[in-house]
This record gives structure tokens, C-alpha cells and sequence, in this order.
């Protein structure tokens, strides 16, 4: 680094981080750790403990030696299919190459009080079921979720999917477990983006099982598209394709194509979009993309629809087409429909998806040398969705990047670096 802005690009040790391989188990300690290590960082250090040359990695991992050792030393961000490649290449998981969870995640305590109330999904812990309340509060925690409240989310959630579980055994009603099927929609969310992927894919699967009591094709797409979500999030791109597909069949077979179900089956056309495009295959992505465009003709109006809290509409599809050219390598498409959308915002788009609009928007300028609008870009994601931006991995790549190239003291960059943890 440069400037102002110092820290270390040694490794992990240097900070006090340990990572000890116990077979294929990647155990990660932060010890009076102040700054969380860059990915480039925990390669590097990964790569080191099992006496592997950049070259060899790089081989390994099918990526050039040049990009690598640019990723390493913090001159390049590492997008989610590089990660993930690197990641498999070294045995371990993405969250460990990200050092999720983050040491300025919230407290551990209110995590474990989450995993409880996922675990109990027979015999929830509840002495207030409180019934009639629960429409109210599955629809604000939804409503936190699509703000990227997630300090308030997980505090809310424990005791309202307890009181949900309760609920759907006691009334055995359809529309009982639909509401489960939201609570857990939200706190996979939490899972995903503080970095618990075990908790995600439990999570996951208390989904699936809710949905399966509702017998609503709805529902069950739904959870189709978080399970690939799973997959996508630990770098398994075409399992997360093949259950897309298997998922869409149900909305094709199915008699009724409602508003619920358009936004469920694009959402999921959405992921597929998603998950091609960092599989490298464009074809598929450009296929999902045209279902996913048609099916917007069916919604009426400009305004993007949420259904079990998925967002689906000519907005959502924007933005995914614009994120699909970055994984692509047409960063300078992307940063071409960056600005028009900056200048002229969809509408109808909640602070979780306009957040994801200018952290990609901040990775195709970047892409594209223009660290000044990345800057900016990012400064906009911490606006409109701060929580969000403050932990999601690639608006952290972005900044770490910048702060790694710039050549000289520039007091937003700085703020910025310290407001996200990145620097002391």
C-alpha cells in the first residue's frame, strides 16, 4: 500500500490470524487481530502451508501465474469464480478464503440463538406463540432483510421463526408453513452474508422442509433457488445449474402461471443467470437471460415483484444482466450500464438489490481502470445499504484494491477503508 495507508501483505500470521490444516478442515483463529486479512493474503498463506509456488497453484487452479500473484499482493480483486477455483484448488472453503465470518460480525451469542431455533424445528423453545402476531412479524423481518438491516434482522429472527415453527405444527395449515418458508428465506440471508455456510446449508434444508409440508409449487421454487444459492456460494456452479433446471420444471408442468409464480420461476432464471456466468459458459447465461426477459413481459407496469421474499422485474433483470458481462470479462459493458442506471435508477428495487447495483457497478470500474468512479460506486453501496456493503466480500475486494493501488493520500479512500474494517 501506499500513501497514507499502510498494512500488511505478508499473510495471515503477520496480523495475529492462525491457520492451522487438520486433513481437509481449515481452522481460522483471530488473535487480537485488528484488520481482517485480504483474500490475496489468505491465498498466499494457504498456499504457503502446503509448500506450493505461485506457479503451481496457478496450474492447479487453471488461472495465469500473472493474475495470481496480482491477486496475492492486493493489485487485483479476486472474482467469486477465481475464488472459488483457488478454493478448490487448496481443499478448503470460500468462507476461508474470505476469513468469514469477519471479526467485526455481531455477536456470537445472537448467532448461536439463530442456530438454536433452526436446529429445534420439532420441538421449538417457545412459551409466547403469540399467532396472530406472526403475519406482522414475518412480514417485518422480510421488510429488514430487503433493507440489509442485519444487526436488527438477527436479533428478530430467533424468536419469530421459534414462534413460526410452533405455529405451522399447531395449525397444520398450508399457509402456516409458507410463513415458515419466509422466516427461514430471511435468515439464510443472515447466514449467507455473515459468512456461516454451514449455517446456510442447514438453513436450506429446514426450507426445503417447510415447503414440502405447504404442497405449493410456489414455495418449493422458492426454496430451489436458495439451495442453489448454497451451491453458488461455495463455488459448485453447475450443481446450483442442475437445480435450477430441476426446479423449473415445476413452474412448467405447472397449470396456473400467477404473479407469485412468475416472480419465482424468473428469480430462479435469475441464479441460473448467476451461476452460468461464473461457470465461464455464456451460452446458458444468455438462455436464462431470455426466459428471464420474457417472463418480465407477463409483469405488469416497470415495478419489480417480491414473492417469498425474491425480487423479480425489469430491474433485477438489468442488474443481472449487468453483473453477468463482469463475470464474463465485459467489464466495459458493464460499467456502460452502470451509468445509466446510476443516472436514471430503476424503480421498485429494495436497498438490497440497489446495494448489489453499485458494488458491481463498483467492480466494472475498477475492471476497467477507473478507480476514481469504483470509489464512488462503493461510496453509493454504503449510502443506500451500509450493513451490506460494510461485509459483502466483493465491495471489500473492490476497497482493498483500491487502497492497494492508490499512489497517493486520499482522505474518502481512507475513511472508507476504516469505516469497513479494513484498516486501523
Amino acid at each position: 500500500m501506499h500513501g497514507t495507508i499502510t498494512a500488511s501483505r505478508t499473510g495471515i500470521a503477520d496480523r495475529g490470524h492462525i491457520a492451522l490444516a487438520v486433513g481437509n478442515t481449515e481452522y481460522m483463529h483471530a488473535a487480537n487481530a485488528k484488520t481482517p486479512a485480504a483474500v490475496g493474503e489468505n491465498i498466499a498463506t494457504l498456499r504457503k502451508t502446503r509448500d506450493l509456488s505461485q506457479r503451481a497453484l496457478a496450474s492447479r487452479a487453471n488461472i495465469s501465474l500473472s493474475l495470481l500473484q496480482k491477486i496475492e499482493i492486493g493489485d487485483r480483486a479476486c472474482r467469486p469464480a477465481v475464488a472459488a477455483a483457488i478454493a478448490a484448488a487448496l481443499s478448503v472453503s470460500l468462507s476461508v478464503l474470505y476469513g468469514q465470518p469477519y471479526a467485526e460480525a455481531p455477536d456470537p451469542e445472537k448467532i448461536n440463538a439463530l442456530r438454536s431455533a433452526v436446529r429445534r424445528h420439532r420441538h421449538p423453545a417457545v412459551t409466547d406463540l403469540r399467532a396472530a402476531e406472526l403475519p406482522a412479524d414475518i412480514q417485518r423481518v422480510s421488510r429488514l432483510r430487503a433493507a440489509t438491516n442485519y444487526t436488527k434482522l438477527l436479533s428478530e429472527l430467533p424468536d419469530v421463526i421459534s414462534r413460526a415453527v410452533a405455529w405451522a405444527h399447531d395449525a397444520d395449515d398450508p399457509r402456516a408453513w409458507e410463513m415458515l418458508v419466509d422466516a427461514y428465506a430471511c435468515a439464510y440471508t443472515i447466514a449467507h452474508r455473515l459468512g456461516y455456510p454451514d449455517l446456510a446449508d442447514l438453513i436450506a434444508a429446514r426450507q426445503e422442509w417447510a415447503a414440502s409440508q405447504t404442497w405449493t409449487p410456489v414455495a418449493q421454487m422458492a426454496t430451489a433457488w436458495t439451495e442453489s444459492g448454497c451451491f453458488q456460494s461455495a463455488g459448485d456452479y453447475l450443481e446450483g445449474l442442475a437445480v435450477t433446471d430441476r426446479a423449473l420444471t415445476i413452474f412448467k408442468t405447472s397449470v396456473t402461471h400467477g404473479i407469485d409464480a412468475i416472480v419465482a420461476a424468473g428469480s430462479l432464471h435469475l441464479r441460473g443467470v448467476t451461476l452460468a456466468s461464473r461457470a465461464r459458459d455464456a451460452a446458458t447465461a444468455k438462455h436464462h437471460l431470455a426466459h428471464a426477459q420474457r417472463l418480465v413481459e407477463q409483469i405488469p407496469g416497470n415495478q419489480d415483484q417480491i414473492c417469498h421474499n425474491l425480487t423479480f422485474g425489469k430491474g433485477n433483470v438489468t442488474l443481472h444482466e449487468m453483473a453477468a458481462h463482469i463475470e464474463l470479462d465485459k467489464p466495459k459493458k458493464a460499467a456502460s450500464m452502470a451509468e445509466d442506471l446510476t443516472d436514471a435508477p430503476l424503480h421498485g428495487l429494495a436497498p438490497t438489490r440497489v446495494g448489489h447495483l453499485h458494488i458491481d457497478a463498483a467492480r466494472a470500474h475498477l475492471a476497467t481502470g477507473n478507480r476514481d468512479e469504483a470509489l464512488r460506486s462503493l461510496m453509493r453501496a454504503r449510502e443506500v445499504a451500509p450493513q451490506m456493503a460494510r461485509i459483502h466480500p466483493m465491495a471489500r475486494e473492490v476497497l482493498r484494491v483500491l487502497v492497494s493501488l492508490h499512489r497517493r493520500s486520499k482522505p474518502e479512500l481512507t475513511k472508507l477503508a476504516k469505516w469497513a474494517g479494513l484498516h486501523d
